[in-house]
């Protein structure tokens, strides 16, 4: 099977970025530069007209969206226990907490830290109250060392795209959010996310 996923590193694709690693896939990467505008050139958006990343190239078509990406992964693989694959209603649990990530939390924090112009004084204060509601609920979701319980997912690996920003922002206080630090860290510590880091030139961001 022949895979090219498109990112743009340290962006949210980091999040199907390392799911292809988690699965031991053979895939190449290309890297879309959003703060050249590549994203928006006609070669790009023949790919994905919305002008985003992540997208995933298949011997089927094209995919784009992590929480779609991320079934795919691991619906297509599921001797690598990405996901609970086969448990109906875990499966939903899955879907469901990715669903959020992406429709909540994202437009939550990338609001406080994309913005262009940059959000000021009143307005970036309320943007930041709206999206630590949003790391608040994170917070609660963790049940255990995982999201999920005891069991790592990829929706593990998609909730770190997030709290790694919120951290580099200094918004992820470690009073506030015990769970959430302790959980960052153990998903930049598996192997598949520091070859991902590795490949977009990033490190690791510590507490």
């Amino acid at each position: 099977m022949s895979l090219t996923v498109y990112i743009s590193p340290g962006a949210c694709a980091m999040a199907s970025h390392s799911a292809l690693e988690e699965a031991g896939l053979d895939y190449e990467a290309t890297v879309i530069d959003l703060k050249k505008g590549e994203q928006r050139t006609p070669e790009y958006l023949a790919i994905n007209p919305a002008g985003v990343t992540p997208v995933l190239k298949t011997d089927q078509g094209v995919l784009t969206q992590n929480a779609a990406i991320l079934a795919w992964v691991a619906e297509t693989n599921p001797d690598k226990k990405l996901a609970p694959v086969g448990d109906a209603f875990a499966m939903a649990r899955f879907h469901a907490f990715n669903g959020w990530l992406a429709s909540g939390l994202h437009p939550a924090i990338g609001k406080v830290l994309f913005s262009r112009p940059p959000l000021e004084g009143e307005a970036k204060d309320q943007a930041v109250e709206q999206a630590l509601a949003k790391y608040d609920l994170a917070e609660q979701q963790i049940e255990g060392d995982w999201v999920f319980g005891d069991g790592w997912t990829l929706a593990d690996n998609y909730l770190a795209v997030f709290t790694r920003w919120a951290r580099q922002a200094r918004l992820l206080d470690a009073g506030r959010y015990p769970k959430l630090n302790a959980h960052l860290d153990r998903v930049q510590a598996r192997p598949a996310i520091q070859r991902m880091l590795k490949a977009e030139g990033l490190e690791p961001v510590a507490a």
